[in-house]
């Protein structure tokens, strides 16, 4: 299965956006909202220039402690993003997301951002393509 049929079959393919400059408490407050785990953080809706999850606002709590909520969300971003295409298989997604140890992966092409995919949406996918392969499978041993 290919990522363009992952984003396809999520039922929300919003890419929510942030700015570098948006605080900490500001970001934990949308992500809170909109019932998501990562936001992709972007100077101009675009391209994206980092990443911020759950876990980046919990690890800087607790380093910093409360006061951490008024500084940016650029202090604690990742910026070496791991990205894919359309075109990416999704066990070869898998497999860099459970190499790497995130959970969300944006969808790139051309330096635009075309999406967001995270590990639970792959690994729908890959559960419903294994179930299609069982059924043929079970089909042709029953001469279907």
């Amino acid at each position: 299965m290919l990522v363009s049929q992952i984003l396809k079959s999520k039922a929300d393919d919003q890419v929510v956006t942030a700015l570098p400059s948006v605080t900490i408490g500001a970001a934990a407050q949308m992500l809170s909202e909109r019932r998501i785990g990562t936001l992709l953080v972007s100077r101009d809706g675009v391209a994206a220039d980092g990443i911020v999850s759950e876990r980046d606002i919990v690890r800087q709590i607790g380093l910093a402690g409360a006061a951490c909520l008024a500084e940016p969300v650029s202090k604690i971003m990742t910026t070496k993003l791991v990205t894919c295409t359309r075109e990416m298989r999704a066990d070869v997604v898998l497999e860099k997301m459970t190499e790497g140890r995130f959970r969300h992966m944006p969808v790139v092409e051309e330096g635009a951002l075309v999406g967001l995919i995270s590990l639970g949406d792959v690994v729908k996918a890959r559960l419903t393509e294994l179930a299609m392969e069982k059924d043929a499978l079970e089909g042709m041993i029953r001469g279907h």
